[in-house]
């Protein structure tokens, strides 16, 4: 359970770096982006996937787990576009709401290979 909980971290570090490296290169390659929280938050999802993936390649997930991971950062934006989309929900509540939903999100796929090596294997024993 410990090196679950441990691998799960890893994940939401993994996450939270791509999204902090990449964020600037975004907001300086498209300065507008904050103003269209749609948009703002299909880049954050990329920029949080590619951190994931980048960080399971070096675990040695293979590709399908990576994917399964990745799409977990942009399945809760995509549920909620529609709503922003009919003005029911505002971009703050989108953005909020999409990144709480995230956790979840990539936990489902986590339990679904909780027993492969590269999930449960101390960081030494991955590469």
């Amino acid at each position: 359970m410990l090196r679950f909980l441990g691998h799960y971290l890893e994940m939401v570090i993994a996450m939270f770096a791509g999204m902090f490296a990449l964020g600037p290169i975004w907001s300086f390659a498209l300065p507008g982006l904050h103003d269209h929280p749609d948009a703002h938050a299909m880049v954050m999802a990329t920029n949080m996937a590619i951190g994931m993936a980048l960080w399971m390649r070096i675990r040695k997930h293979d590709w399908p787990h990576i994917l399964e991971m990745c799409a977990a950062m942009y399945v809760p934006f995509v549920v909620l576009l529609l709503p922003y989309w009919l003005d029911l929900i505002s971009g703050g509540t989108m953005m909020t709401a999409g990144h709480i939903l995230m956790f979840p999100a990539m936990l489902i796929p986590m339990l679904r290979h909780r027993r492969t090596p590269s999930c449960t294997a101390p960081l030494s024993r991955a590469r």
